[in-house]
């Protein structure tokens, strides 16, 4: 008999709301609303029967209401309140009483009242989740990926999700008070190179041929100070077929923004307000610009890497001048080879375990390192299988230049000096949030300048960008970019918070004579450069303005500002690590019919 009252009671679950019309959100009654008449809409979060009176919380994007279902106030109203289960959606109007003493909830911001329901409507059922709806439930990714409609109905995500919309808002009113016009530019475009592989979209009307997907608006923003709009920003789409990890996604948001007119100072002056005014609206935290800056080489030789976190300290240290003619030929060897030395000095833990050094050997193998030569210093001695191989002059020198103290424990890496800077300034990271150096509410933001222009492909065997092709050599380094192309530096600058590249930019090339330097310093024959970037050249003919700019990974400035590991969780539908969305399983396979249509046939190759 209950079982058929509950199906008749789920055939009228298509309730339509009539004359109610929600008063309130479910977040913002206090106690100066008691004896008002308000009507509520959402989700049930809980339902619980405590002795004939029903109680459920009743969950919107901004919070929860308790709502109680009392037989005592209306019979009908409580009957018709058994259906209830968790996740229904209901629409309840009622009285707003404070909660009996003893029974209030400090945890709620509605935790002091209770809506009296007197009128009841279920718009609709819904069947038991596959996880609970709150937050810190144990769940793996892929169900939550899978079921991202519900994942996103979860306190956390909903939070993440209104911090980017605000974050997103700020940099608008932003810009928009600098004179800043927001324009849109092309999605379906041609591929040019720039770094990473394009997504290409086949063309119907012009079959065999193929549009790509923006890496970034970077040739068009140009063609727009070229063509008189000297402040542009977009908060845009772009697109990259790379291999993922926790803070990157095939299609991805950024700030991107170019003035004309304008050198690096304008340019970080005007980043650093930006940031200023955006953790102001978002985190209510007053930054202090101007931020520190960094030469690229700086960074590499004190923390090993061109994002360095300088929240805190165990900055590395070159040794190759001490250790050149050592006896440790694992050392002298690779600097007569052009190799370099580095050590890096853990203070205070010389109590660190064979094995646990054991496992950072392994954790510095990860990035090409061949080894890990350690000293503990003890009060009247070194304790080191390497430490017979240095004189007492070397042993000296050392001392002094690693600042080497008793209870110390000092790491070394010899090798090419990428495969130095990338062991060690990894291992640098690693050991600051394992010793408990960094604090983790502090934002500290550093400017990095003067990258190289050009750097050495060992695969390809051929100079590439580390920027991008358009980017402005330093003037004074003009004459080398024939004749030493590696010495080049850049008029680039990336703008690093806590170790992560936030925003990266340059000052443009705006001559062409200049340009095409450095395209064929690239490689690349004139012909092939007319091909790929006639349109900018011939723009760059037209009286092109001197003009730069920058673009900030958006998503990743929301994650640091949520205080997230991982960007999909600030993205409302994610893609997975394999560039695969688990909701509507997209990629998925083209018809017959379609391919025909883009005139493709699909050949699936397959290694033997």
């Amino acid at each position: 008999m209950a079982f058929q009252w509950r199906f008749e009671e789920r055939d009228r679950l298509s309730d339509n709301l009539g004359e109610m019309r929600r008063t309130h959100t479910c977040c913002e009654l206090t106690g100066g609303d008691e004896g008002r008449e308000v009507v509520l809409m959402g989700w049930v979060q809980r339902r619980r029967d405590h002795g004939g009176v029903i109680f459920v919380d009743l969950r919107d994007r901004e919070g929860i209401t308790q709502v109680v279902f009392n037989p005592a106030v209306d019979p009908d109203v409580h009957a018709k309140a058994h259906a209830i289960r968790n996740e229904y959606v209901l629409a309840v109007s009622g009285r707003v009483d404070r909660r009996p003493e003893g029974m209030t909830n400090p945890n709620l911001k509605t935790g002091e009242i209770e809506v009296t329901v007197t009128e009841l409507k279920i718009l609709n059922a819904a069947k038991t989740p596959p996880f609970l709806i709150e937050d810190g439930v144990d769940v793996s990714e892929t169900i939550r990926l899978t079921h991202r409609h519900l994942d996103l109905r979860r306190p956390a995500l909903q939070k993440n999700i209104i911090t980017r919309h605000r974050a997103s808002a700020s940099v608008r009113n932003f810009l928009n008070g600098e004179g800043f016009l927001d324009i849109e530019t092309p999605v379906l475009t041609r591929s040019t190179p720039e770094g990473a592989r394009d997504y290409l979209v086949p063309s119907r009307i012009h079959p065999g041929r193929f549009y790509a997907l923006p890496q970034s608006p970077q040739l068009f923003k140009q063609l727009l100070m070229i063509s008189g709009f000297d402040r542009y920003y977009q908060i845009v789409r772009c697109f990259r077929d790379e291999d993922l990890r926790a803070d990157r996604q095939p299609e991805f948001t950024q700030i991107d923004v170019e003035m004309s007119f304008v050198g690096e100072e304008d340019i970080m002056a005007m980043s650093e307000r930006m940031m200023r005014r955006v953790f102001r609206d978002v985190l209510d935290i007053e930054l202090t610009p101007p931020f520190p800056r960094l030469t690229y080489d700086d960074a590499m030789a004190r923390y090993g890497l061109d994002r360095p976190d300088v929240r805190f300290g165990l900055e590395l240290r070159e040794i190759s001048d001490i250790v050149e003619d050592s006896g440790f030929k694992l050392f002298s060897g690779v600097v007569k080879k052009g190799g370099i030395v580095k050590a890096l000095n853990a203070k205070g833990c010389i109590d660190f375990s064979r094995k646990e050094i054991d496992d950072l050997t392994d954790f510095v193998a990860v990035y090409r390192a061949k080894g890990l030569a350690w000293i503990k210093v003890r009060p009247d001695s070194w304790q080191s299988p390497i430490a017979k191989f240095f004189t007492e002059a070397e042993k000296a020198a050392l001392t002094e230049r690693l600042d080497m103290q008793p209870g110390d424990l000092v790491f070394f890496v010899a090798d090419q000096p990428k495969v130095v800077n990338d062991a060690l300034g990894h291992l640098r990271n690693h050991l600051g949030k394992r010793l408990g150096l960094i604090d983790e509410d502090t934002f500290s933001f550093v400017w990095v300048t003067h990258f190289p222009l050009l750097g050495w492909d060992e695969t390809l065997k051929r100079y590439e960008a580390l920027h991008h092709p358009f980017t402005s050599p330093l003037e004074e380094d003009y004459d080398r970019l024939e004749s030493d192309p590696l010495s080049v530096r850049s008029r680039a600058y990336d703008l690093v918070l806590n170790g992560s590249e936030i925003g990266g930019g340059s000052i443009r090339i705006h001559r062409r004579e200049i340009q095409e330097k450095v395209l064929s310093a690239l490689g690349m024959e004139k012909e092939a450069w007319e091909d790929k970037f006639g349109f900018l050249l011939s723009a760059l003919d037209a009286g092109a303005p001197p003009h730069g700019g920058i673009a900030f990974g958006f998503d990743r400035l929301v994650m640091m500002l949520c205080g997230q590991s991982s960007i999909r969780d600030v993205i409302a539908f994610p893609k997975t690590q394999k560039a695969a969305c688990l909701l509507t399983n997209a990629p998925s396979e083209a018809t017959r019919a379609q391919l025909e249509e883009l005139s493709i046939r699909v050949r699936i190759l397959t290694e033997e």
